[in-house]
């Protein structure tokens, strides 16, 4: 992104506003111009701690907005609840290290946790998140239902449209999107975060509680990893579109659990990985 956009923020603070949820307004040099500092938005990446019922299960580095939606969609796209009512309040403070996000879960989850927490207590090995044994990565997806349909004919007008959920991403340049759209290519919302996992929880959070976001597809501004499509899957996405490759790990396991898997999202184009028969054109 070019340091010399211009946006709503600059129009409007004629320089007055340092700081908004997300970014912060710094001094940077430009080649060619390294004794001129200019004002610039960068994105902020801070630590956020998931918190159940007081015991802390993961840091992640994230943009800290939405996180209420993040620590619900992180519950549910990780197996730690079932449903939104399996989590009794959200409450998110701040501190001299990063942000808190405590999560108060019901007795029968909280047992659920901790009985997972033990198991992978000691662990050592490939050093994803303690895991021992390729086999344990994945954790068990039912087989999506084929209820969905999308007409590729509708993804253009979508993604024309993902900016509108990068409100950071058009300031710094610096975060990835997740988006929920309709088959009818319309974009009723998404999220935003510096991390691409962190904007997909974020948005499966939103989604969880928007009924009327449970017929169309997810889209996201980055490359499809296992981990997105799992998590789309624990979630019940059954089309996911990414603007860039998807993994052979990721294509595996979309065609286990019956996810519809397209890559290289763009304008006039898409590459189909898995299950085509929910897609027409």
């Amino acid at each position: 992104m070019d340091v010399h956009h211009v946006n709503e923020f600059d129009e409007k603070d004629d320089q007055k506003v340092t700081q908004i949820i997300g970014a912060t307004r710094k001094k940077v040099m430009q080649r060619g111009h390294l004794n001129e500092p200019q004002d610039d938005w960068i994105a902020e990446e801070v630590p956020v701690a998931l918190v159940y019922n007081g015991i802390s299960h993961v840091v992640m580095m994230a943009s800290p907005k939405e996180l209420d939606a993040f620590a619900l969609g992180f519950s549910l796209s990780e197996g730690i609840i079932e449903s939104v009512a399996d989590i009794y309040g959200i409450d998110v403070s701040s501190n001299c290290n990063g942000i808190e996000v405590n999560i108060e879960l019901s007795a029968r989850r909280f047992a659920g946790l901790k009985e997972r927490r033990r198991a992978m207590a000691g662990r050592t090995g490939c050093g994803v998140c303690g895991i021992e044994q390729l086999g344990d990565l994945f954790r068990p997806l039912a087989p999506l239902p084929f209820t969905q349909t999308f007409d590729l004919s509708n993804l253009d007008s979508a993604l024309h449209q993902l900016k509108s959920v990068q409100t950071i991403g058009q300031l710094t340049g610096c975060t990835h999107a997740a988006a929920w759209i309709t088959p009818e290519g319309t974009l009723p919302g998404g999220c935003e975060d510096v991390g691409r996992h962190v904007a997909l929880d974020k948005m499966l959070g939103l989604r969880a509680k928007r009924p009327d976001w449970h017929t169309g597809a997810a889209l996201v501004s980055s490359r499809a990893s296992y981990e997105m499509v799992q998590k789309a899957a624990m979630c019940g996405v059954e089309i996911l579109f990414a603007v860039s490759a998807a993994t052979q790990l990721a294509v595996d396991v979309a065609e286990k659990c019956n996810l519809t898997l397209v890559g290289f999202s763009k304008p006039g184009r898409a590459t189909v990985y898995t299950h085509p028969q929910r897609l027409k054109g």
